[in-house]
């Protein structure tokens, strides 16, 4: 059986698509929800996470249908220590972050475009990639599977956990 969607690198035209898969990841959060998407979106605190997309250091994935329709993205990218991202561990580390289309949950595209984002990360040389997630979010589960683990620079009582996973290569 083949899959109901195929994945391939992010390109200039998905733009677009990525801001609406920011909003997505950044939603889960109830305070975002309740602020709605452009006022979400307005925040510099999630504007850094596409602003200026494709300096180095930027890479992503794109899931589509078989209609070329995307379904979800991921991608990564370096953050200064001066302006760190939420799952910010160092300005060698680059932070993920992933989104899939409410009707495409369920089908594998999230695990699908971590293994992508991982499997490219390590092409490309870096030691490790990392991400924050609530803890109430079933994804902590699939990042876990993926080989991400707790950075240790989260504190118990805080929502979110930064987690890190490492590969052999040295960049």
């Amino acid at each position: 059986m083949s899959s109901p969607y195929t994945l391939r690198p992010v390109e200039a035209g998905d733009l677009p698509f990525l801001w609406d898969m920011l909003y997505e990841a950044a939603a889960v959060d109830a305070t975002m929800r309740a602020i709605g998407r452009e006022q979400a979106l307005a925040m510099p605190v999630v504007q850094k996470y596409l602003a200026g997309w494709g300096r180095e250091g930027d890479s992503g994935w794109i899931a589509v249908n078989e209609q070329q329709q995307p379904l979800g993205a991921a991608w990564y990218r370096l953050f200064p220590a001066e302006s760190p991202g939420y799952g910010f561990i160092s300005e060698s580390i680059p932070e993920l972050t992933i989104g899939v289309h409410e009707r495409a949950r369920g089908l594998g595209v999230g695990g699908a475009l971590l293994q992508a984002l991982l499997r490219s990360a390590r092409e490309q040389g870096w030691s490790a990639l990392s991400l924050s997630v609530d803890r109430r979010n079933p994804a902590l589960r699939l990042y876990e599977r993926h080989g991400f683990r707790d950075a240790g620079v989260s504190q118990p009582q805080d929502s979110s956990v930064t987690l890190v996973a490492h590969f052999s290569t040295e960049r």
